[in-house]
């Protein structure tokens, strides 16, 4: 069925031009923080690249979604593609000097970057839907879901060992040809489509208020973006790795790269696993389960203090990271209107981008979980990783599928009775996904013909 799936010249072009684009991404973002500090040998000026790559995100995203809606989403993706290319080639020029200077145009160049990337992630997502169809989202949604985790974490790896090798011009010259290279993929691969007509003439923050509101009226949408949030948001442990380390585990450099990698290659392995094992039906209870088991492992993880316990709860974490972000890929890609899914996608990054960067600083900063901390014991040197799973499992006690009552009835209005007798008991979750493995085996079954 993979095979089947890769015939379609189209989405594969997508996909190569995706991860591609991704690997570029994530290690061009992993570059600039390591060249700011090597200029600066500054933690402040590192807090404060991270600072402005985060604004555009939270905020010019929403409106990168609406122009998403009601623009071509193939130009929207080559121009913001190539765009990124010529500021990796920038940075290749400027990075002839080392010269203390260079980081305020490196955080123009950032600024820039997070801008671009804010039109480019609504884009990429609407682009994807008119390229996979309905009936192979089941099949289409875990291959490009796993793919694109593979490049996030090859991404800053392989930058590192390109920087190492090749020294700072080279790097970026060689990210800004993959760029291009990226973007003639999409060109000579994917046929352009017309924009959406407009459904109304109101203005730009009319129809982002339309985007936002949709989500926040849909709990199928609603709840598997809280569920994300919260859980990273309380239970992100990786931001204390080199705490855990150095000072509790013990265990170096070495040890802290081995932690680093594990929820990733959990991750990596949930996502590939999930090409044939996508958990369709019940698949609310499911989600639920597989984040409450998240939130246990991030607690085994804290009050462990053996290497290779840590080493397996990080993994464990990893691999339910990554089926939850199956099944939610596949809730918006089902639940989202064409109309409506780049501003959809954008109040998405908004939902994840803001527990990353929020949840790094709460670790450090914040108690945010402190109604937790005297029912567990005083020996362990950092609480608050424990807090924080107990705070996620908390959180999918009080969403769990039983109180959906108002997404059992939007359940019935996109499914019918079919939609009806898969939320019984669950959520909507599982008329999403029935209903579109139901249309997939409607379609992909072979006629019985009469004997001649």
């Amino acid at each position: 069925m993979t095979i089947t799936l890769l015939r379609n010249v189209e989405l594969r072009s997508y996909l190569v031009a995706n991860v591609v684009a991704r690997v570029c991404a994530s290690g061009l973002t992993v570059l600039l923080g390591y060249q700011v500090y090597e200029l600066t040998h500054s933690a402040f000026s590192l807090g404060l690249l991270g600072l402005i790559e985060a604004v555009p995100g939270v905020t010019l995203v929403l409106y990168g979604g609406d122009f998403a809606d009601h623009h071509s989403r193939y130009r929207i993706v080559v121009s913001t593609v190539t765009s990124l290319a010529v500021l990796s080639a920038v940075l290749a020029y400027i990075s002839r000097s080392s010269h203390e200077t260079l980081v305020g145009v490196i955080y123009g160049v950032a600024f820039v970057s997070a801008s671009i990337r804010a039109f480019e992630a609504p884009a990429f997502v609407g682009l994807e839907a008119q390229i996979l169809p309905a009936d192979q989202v089941l099949r289409g949604i875990p291959i490009l879901a796993s793919s694109g985790r593979l490049a996030d974490v090859a991404g800053p790896v392989l930058a590192g060992f390109a920087w190492a090798s090749l020294g700072a011009l080279l790097t970026y010259a060689t990210i800004a040809a993959l760029l291009l290279l990226s973007a003639a993929w999409i060109l000579l691969g994917i046929r352009d489509r017309p924009a959406l007509p407009r459904s109304s003439h109101d203005g730009t923050w009319r129809r982002i208020i339309e985007g936002v509101s949709y989500v926040f009226r849909d709990e199928i949408l609603l709840g598997s973006m809280a569920l994300d949030l919260f859980a990273v948001f309380f239970a992100g442990a990786n931001a204390l790795l080199p705490i855990f380390a150095n000072d509790i585990l013990h265990v170096g450099p070495e040890g802290f790269g081995l932690l680093r990698s594990a929820s990733a290659a959990g991750a990596l392995v949930a996502a590939l696993a999930a090409t044939r094992l996508l958990p369709a039906r019940r698949a609310g209870i499911a989600l639920h389960a597989i984040i409450a088991a998240f939130g246990l492992c991030i607690i085994i993880f804290a009050l462990s203090r053996n290497f290779a316990l840590s080493l397996a709860a990080l993994f464990l974490a990893g691999l339910c990271d990554g089926t939850s972000m199956v099944i939610r890929h596949a809730i918006l890609r089902l639940a989202s209107p064409d109309a409506l899914r780049g501003r959809i996608a954008a109040v998405k990054n908004v939902f994840t981008g803001s527990s990353n960067e929020l949840g790094t600083f709460q670790w450090f900063h914040g108690e945010p979980a402190r109604c937790f901390a005297d029912a567990l014991p005083r020996r362990c040197h950092n609480p608050r990783p424990r807090r924080g799973g107990r705070m996620a499992c908390a959180i999918v006690k009080r969403t769990r599928p039983g109180k959906a009552g108002a997404g059992r009835s939007a359940s019935r209005r996109r499914f019918g009775s079919h939609g009806r007798r898969s939320f019984d008991g669950d959520c909507g979750t599982d008329a999403l996904l029935t209903h579109a493995r139901r249309s997939h085996r409607q379609i992909t079954r072979k006629p019985r013909g009469r004997p001649q």
